[in-house]
């Protein structure tokens, strides 16, 4: 091969596409910048914060959908313009679990917060039992409750960890902005509001000593005066909703020759409600994939005011 790259590179042999997403700062339109050059060769198991790994997903496709036409003189074309410039990107996620949800989802997707006794039914959840307040010392993996809030929490339990709604309008959520609240009224006074929509979410692995000890970090870092906890069984999202999730996405294909290709979308907003995948197993069996459909938008590039919706970065091997 030649020490000089000039279309000498053999084209990448990837198995696989790894997708992470970041957050996307919506009051201040604020994305999650990648940086290839500094940061594009790192372990695929440890992204660099604050990216988080979602998996392998399946059926990966993206297209630009932005039009180039002719700047004409008279019948002689002179020049080209890009015009209704767009790029989508869809996939399917090879797991389960709360970020998935809520990137398939579309919309708000929801915490199903345990239930006071004798609540009312409700298709989202009904009234939420009171939450656990949290004591000094708590860390983004330890919950100190103290020994009398732990009676409440079981290993294998669900948590979700946020700040009561007291009247907030606008993008609530700690760490992502997890749904907009256009007035208190409508909200009412659901107190546990936040954390029913919150992506600040863990399961306890272990407690001891009045601290509940989470498989892995929370979302949003060490909780913040005023968190507290919610314990949760599973999740619940909608089809409809004025609510759109946008989020920074990142995708890394990693080519047998030590090669890398990576899709940089700065940000994604989910553009289909909820929708699955299913696969035929052995026998009756199926697995079913979540799928996600997502339309890019644009940003500035710092480098020359360019605006664009992707970087596509390649690191030879």
């Amino acid at each position: 091969m030649s020490s000089t790259f000039h279309g000498t590179g053999v084209a990448p042999v990837v198995r696989r596409v790894r997708a992470y997403f970041a957050p996307v700062d919506r009051g201040a339109g604020v994305p999650t910048v990648f940086d290839a050059a500094q940061i594009g060769g790192f372990a695929l198991d440890s992204p660099p914060s604050p990216w988080v790994d979602l998996g392998w997903c399946k059926g990966f496709a993206r297209k630009s959908a932005t039009k180039v036409l002719a700047l004409r003189v008279g019948a002689m074309a002179q020049g080209q313009v890009r015009t209704e410039v767009e790029a989508t990107v869809s996939l399917e996620f090879e797991s389960w679990g709360k970020l998935q949800l809520a990137l398939a989802a579309g919309s708000q997707q929801m915490n199903l917060l345990r239930t006071a006794t004798g609540a009312p039914l409700n298709g989202s959840g009904g009234v939420a039992a009171a939450p656990v307040a949290l004591e000094a010392g708590s860390t983004a993996t330890s919950l100190n409750v103290g020994l009398v809030g732990t009676a409440g929490f079981l290993v294998g339990d669900l948590v979700a960890v946020d700040v009561d709604y007291v009247g907030q309008v606008g993008y609530v959520g700690s760490g992502v902005s997890a749904a907009y609240v256009s007035s208190a009224a409508a909200v009412g006074g659901d107190v546990n509001y936040v954390r029913r929509v919150s992506l600040n979410v863990g399961r306890v692995a272990s407690i001891a000593g009045g601290v509940l000890q989470l498989g892995e970090a929370l979302l949003a870092g060490a909780p913040v005066a005023g968190m507290q906890v919610s314990r949760l069984v599973g999740f619940v999202d909608r089809e409809g909703g004025g609510f759109f999730q946008e989020w920074s996405g990142l995708f890394v294909m990693d080519g047998e020759q030590g090669d890398r290709v990576i899709y940089h979308y700065p940000r994604l907003q989910a553009m289909q409600g909820a929708a699955e995948m299913a696969e035929t197993l052995a026998g009756p069996l199926e697995r079913v994939r979540l799928a996600g459909a997502f339309r890019a938008l644009p940003v500035k590039d710092a480098n020359d005011g360019e605006m664009v919706l992707c970087f596509r970065s390649y690191l030879p091997a």
